[in-house]
């Protein structure tokens, strides 16, 4: 224990855990300088010079005595002096400091003796500091950097530097980064081109676990969990295709964006990281009732919200040990992968595009997790991210005007069919169908006309039965099927490859009939 003036007990236990890295570098420096020394005065006194002589009238080289006492003097003296001195230094600074309380189970059981105070000098001095500011040790830091020696000492960081260095937090830390290796360096080099805070690159791990999908019970979505209300400002957009929330492009540009805004109000990172979490104008208001702007004394004084009070501790704490990758056992040693984004000649079906050339679909959904429906929208401004291994082959597809990139269902109207109907039985939206039946309307509706719609969303057909053109439609039905339990017009539509409601007119019934079991209907017969 210290009392504040240098004095305190040494103990065997305490030299272990607490002598700086100063001193351990000069005492094994000297150690090793000292044992060289003395093993080589030692071999050279000792052995019988080996010379062969050639001239025997030579009388032999007497053997000489070692003296251990005279050989320490004569070459040790100041190194054993030196060793002493640093030793009493080290002791009056670093021992005399006490132990943190989560050395001190492990001290308690040993003796201990005081020692005397010592006036330290600058140089243990500066080294002790660099030793107390922290429980851990910081890697090389980023001058605007998050972690720093008041976050780093903070209990709430040091909790979850805990819990996050655990087997089963660097287990889960794995697994976020390894999604992640997509988006990641593209966040890091706009990180980096802004001079902002190394760190920021990391918060997708706190906010949805780098989850490109995410959505939070406040309906906060994507990598950085934007609402809503907050996207404008930052040209997201959410339509009925896609949702830029989910494009990491986008997301990330406006996330960094509104970051810098928060810091530059603020003046601080970390209460820009606050207001991140919390809303710029609440921590404002803190700020302005306070009169403080020290992120750490506002938690300190329980003056932010719960939520915010444990949000930049869990940053700090997970850049810290990322940071680290071969101290904690993180997986950080990802190639980078190369993408660029493309425009587009005409809209297109991301399950499609990848089976024409040869790109993982999950690969493409992943790079553009916007597209909800995985169908691009008609908007000439709209760029498709796609791998660049395979660049010279998507040229290729999208130069070909007789390749199908997109299914469509071909609906012929019944009566009492509306846009709006046909919507929720396709699931999409009249928007949609207005877009690729230019002109259509509700009142323009005519029973017997073909309604072209986009086949996405929870409508789909397997790959031999995939929607036909209209002119497929009116063939003849030669073949039968016997109806089995729980079949419809639907499951049977998608089973022969034809639209539901031309199966049901072909058998003169309604798309929406119960179909009783054992029934026989027409059907066109399976090539």
């Amino acid at each position: 224990m210290a009392d504040g003036s240098g004095q305190g007990f040494i103990t065997v236990k305490n030299f272990k855990l607490k002598y700086t890295r100063v001193s351990k570098v000069l005492i094994g420096y000297l150690f090793k300088n000292a044992s060289l020394r003395i093993l080589s005065g030692v071999l050279s006194a000792a052995k019988t010079p080996s010379v062969l002589r050639t001239n025997d009238a030579l009388p032999p080289t007497p053997r000489r005595s070692f003296s251990w006492l005279a050989f320490l003097k004569r070459e040790q003296i100041f190194t054993v002096l030196l060793l002493l001195f640093l030793l009493i230094e080290t002791g009056g600074v670093v021992w005399g400091q006490g132990v943190e309380a989560t050395d001190m189970a492990q001290v308690e059981s040993v003796s201990t003796r005081p020692v005397r105070s010592v006036a330290p000098s600058a140089v243990l001095l500066a080294a002790n500091r660099a030793l107390h500011t922290s429980h851990y040790v910081s890697p090389v830091r980023a001058e605007n950097s998050l972690i720093t020696d008041a976050a780093l000492e903070h209990v709430l960081t040091k909790r979850y530097i805990e819990q996050y260095s655990s087997a089963h937090g660097v287990a889960t830390l794995n697994a976020i980064l390894a999604r992640a290796k997509l988006y990641l360096p593209f966040i890091k080099e706009e990180v980096e081109r802004l001079g902002m805070p190394p760190e920021l690159a990391y918060l997708p791990v706190i906010e949805s676990g780098f989850l490109i999908t995410a959505r939070s019970k406040s309906g906060a979505v994507g990598l950085w969990q934007f609402m809503m209300n907050s996207i404008s400002p930052f040209n997201i957009k959410v339509t009925d295709l896609i949702d830029e929330r989910r494009d990491f492009v986008k997301s990330t540009r406006g996330a960094l964006l509104k970051l810098d805004e928060n810091y530059r109000t603020l003046g601080s990172w970390e209460l820009a990281l606050a207001a991140y979490n919390s809303g710029l104008g609440a921590v404002s208001r803190t700020v302005q009732k306070t009169g403080r702007r020290d992120y750490w004394e506002l938690v300190n004084r329980n003056d932010l919200r719960p939520e915010t009070v444990h949000f930049v501790p869990k940053l700090v704490a997970a850049a810290f040990i990322i940071s680290q990758p071969r101290r904690f056992g993180i997986n950080v040693w990802q190639e980078k992968f190369e993408w660029q984004a493309i425009a587009l000649p005409r809209q297109i079906s991301v399950d499609m595009f990848a089976e024409q050339t040869g790109v993982s679909k999950e690969m493409l959904r992943s790079l553009n997790a916007e597209l909800l429906h995985g169908i691009t929208p008609a908007d000439a401004n709209y760029r498709l991210k796609v791998p660049t291994s395979h660049l010279e082959k998507i040229n290729a597809v999208l130069e070909r005007d007789d390749l199908e990139l997109i299914r469509y269902f071909y609906h012929i109207v019944r009566n009492g069919d509306t846009l709006w109907s046909l919507s929720r039985t396709y699931n999409t939206s009249v928007n949609m169908i207005e877009q690729h039946n230019p002109g259509i309307a509700n009142r323009y509706l005519k029973i017997g006309e073909t309604v072209v719609i986009p086949a996405f969303g929870n409508v789909t057909v397997p790959p031999r039965a995939a929607p036909r053109a209209p002119a497929a439609l009116n063939s003849s039905f030669t073949g039968s099927h016997v109806v089995q339990k729980g079949e419809s017009f639907w499951s049977l539509g998608r089973l022969y490859g034809i639209d539901p409601q031309a199966l049901a007119e072909g058998n003169e019934m309604l798309l929406n009939d119960i179909l009783h079991e054992g029934r026989t209907l027409k059907v066109p017969i399976l090539e």
